[in-house]
């Protein structure tokens, strides 16, 4: 079984451009599942075939994480990467039919996400100092509100990706896909900025990154987890009791684009969204923000007395 799922590792990396994230959460997903089955079998991990696991076992498996409280989403995930190498496995012909063909995901209700207002939004953007990193900081968050970006698309640019005159950057998605995303005046200001009078100053800090646009104060390329730390420091400041992540910068981008009118295709273009389905969860917000505020505002608005 090990073998086969090296081959599926290979295939994630060459063949769809997985990311590295994404090769590790498979292969967490996929090796826990093989402790249980294994066990299950009372056979050793290396003796364990693909032709050993059928429909009822990944029933077991399911039931299992389930009995354990793991969240459907989670066991959802588990069944994604288990369908995926499946998948692999018959494209290769290693396997005459698939267990997983009887086997139903369970169902996940989509959880609406946190937004801000856009005055929160400006208040947040407001708080960076003007020291280096200060100016470094409020060009990133300028920037995830501005394009709506993923905070690992925007930690992985390059200078080279940055067109400040036409106020674009090219971006590199999910599977190494590339789009262009605009950015507005003030995002253009805040990253000229950063880069005239922070960035250099940064370089000097040790080992540079020749390309990379946002870097740490050892001259490094800051890291995913380097920024999610940073935005939490300024979101105590201004929203100590809410849930904010970098990620919701991306959600605000999209709920104030489709409150002004956007076309829902035309951000799900701007988000790199494979899927429509998976921006239409913004349009659920902006009708729950637009009950809000009509509550909260029309003098009529108050719901009727029952008898």
């Amino acid at each position: 079984m090990y073998h086969l799922i090296d081959g599926f590792f290979s295939y994630l990396q060459v063949e769809r451009n997985a990311s590295p994230q994404t090769v590790r959460a498979y292969q967490a997903d996929l090796f826990h599942g093989i402790d249980f089955f294994a066990r299950r079998l009372g056979k050793a991990d290396e003796a364990l075939s693909a032709e050993d696991l059928d429909h009822i076992l990944f029933r077991h498996y399911l039931a299992h994480l389930s009995r354990k409280g793991m969240a459907r989403t989670s066991i959802a995930r588990r069944v994604a990467a288990w369908r995926s190498f499946f998948r692999y496995l018959d494209r290769e012909d290693v396997l005459k039919s698939n267990p997983l063909e009887r086997v139903v995901t369970p169902k996940c209700s989509k959880k609406i996400p946190a937004v801000m207002y856009p005055e929160e939004v400006l208040e947040l953007l407001r708080v960076p100092g003007n020291s280096p990193a200060g100016l470094r900081d409020r060009a990133l968050m300028e920037l995830l509100y501005a394009s709506g970006v993923r905070i690992s698309e925007a930690v992985g640019l390059d200078l080279d990706d940055l067109d400040l005159v036409a106020g674009f950057i090219r971006v590199r998605g999910k599977g190494n896909k590339e789009r262009l995303a605009p950015l507005g005046g003030p995002a253009v200001d805040a990253i000229g900025n950063y880069l005239h009078w922070g960035r250099p100053l940064l370089v000097r800090g040790g080992q540079a990154d020749p390309k990379g646009v946002f870097l740490n104060q050892r001259g490094g390329r800051l890291t995913d987890r380097g920024a999610r730390k940073l935005f939490s420091g300024y979101v105590n400041q201004v929203a100590k009791e809410r849930q904010i992540t970098p990620h919701t910068l991306r959600h605000c981008f999209a709920t104030h684009m489709l409150e002004a009118g956007a076309n829902l295709r035309v951000v799900q273009e701007l988000l790199g969204h494979s899927r429509l389905s998976t921006t239409q969860i913004y349009t659920r917000i902006t009708t729950d923000r637009l009950q809000e505020v009509y509550a909260n505002t029309h003098p009529r608005a108050q719901p009727r007395d029952k008898d």
